[in-house]
């Protein structure tokens, strides 16, 4: 069995702030260790299910947290970008049974999380697909069903696992903190772990050909932006159009096409 699993930071169980998920913060090293550790879980749980091959997608700002030192015999790790729509999912292919999501955070305009957000904390407040606030989760979960790998796992804040625990029934999710405003409810680490293990051979032991996404046949994305300067820049790109100071739209049958759109509006 080959699998893959994506890993970002702000949704791990000891993270509260950006600052601390940040190369060069004295936090860093914490959230970076924690981060590693729950990939490990994750691994551990994949290989008792009988992962033979695992490829991990170090998906967090620079893609280089994960310490490559500690990982297991049978792992590949993914670090930086390519520059691949694919992005946090880059290097997903037919050849994988399964995708797994570990350290996902919610939405950006939902609660949940201090640090919630999607693809760009910096420049975006929300996105919308098909009318539905989007999770960098969600997004991604798609990407791995546009090569016919289902999702089967998902870790990181309640608020995420209870907006998209719901993406198919056979998805099984590992909620390890929660937040109250700018206050993060941080979970046990030793829970965590365990949790995350013990869930994540779970939902490989399942019936897999049930955990694939369907997606759906047309695509229509709102994207606000934080600034009208951003938006009204990403409104000269081919098939985008702005609909107010911050927010511009852009729609296709094809989810690779947006994307690709999105990638390079976001730049």
């Amino acid at each position: 069995m080959k699998i893959f699993i994506s890993s970002d930071i702000e949704g791990v169980t000891t993270s509260t702030a950006f600052d601390e998920c940040t190369a060069g913060h004295g936090y860093y090293p914490l959230q970076a260790r924690q981060m590693t550790d729950e990939v490990l879980a994750a691994i551990a749980g994949a290989k008792a299910a009988g992962a033979t091959h695992i490829v991990i997608k170090d998906a967090h700002d620079t893609g280089r947290n994960i310490d490559p030192t500690r990982l297991p015999s049978g792992v590949t790790l993914l670090r930086g970008w390519s520059g691949h729509p694919y992005s946090m999912v880059d290097g997903v292919d037919n050849s994988f049974d399964a995708a797994m999501f570990v350290g996902y955070h919610s939405s950006g305009g939902r609660m949940g999380n201090t640090m919630s957000h999607t693809n760009s904390s910096r420049n975006i407040l929300w996105v919308k697909i098909n009318g539905v606030i989007a999770s960098e989760f969600l997004i991604y979960s798609y990407a791995c069903a546009l090569e016919g790998v289902p999702t089967v796992f998902l870790s990181g804040d309640k608020t995420l696992c209870e907006d998209f625990g719901n993406l198919h029934p056979s998805l099984v999710t590992c909620a390890v903190k929660d937040s109250v405003g700018a206050m993060s409810v941080n979970h046990s680490v030793e829970d965590t772990l365990k949790n995350i293990k013990e869930l994540s051979e779970k939902a490989l032991k399942q019936d897999l050909q049930h955990a694939l996404v369907k997606l759906p046949g047309h695509f229509e994305v709102e994207l606000h932006f934080k600034t009208h300067t951003k938006a009204y820049q990403a409104s000269y790109f081919p098939g985008v159009t702005r609909t107010s100071d911050h927010v511009v739209t852009y729609s296709s049958d094809s989810f690779f096409e947006i994307l690709r759109t999105t990638l390079w509006i976001m730049q």
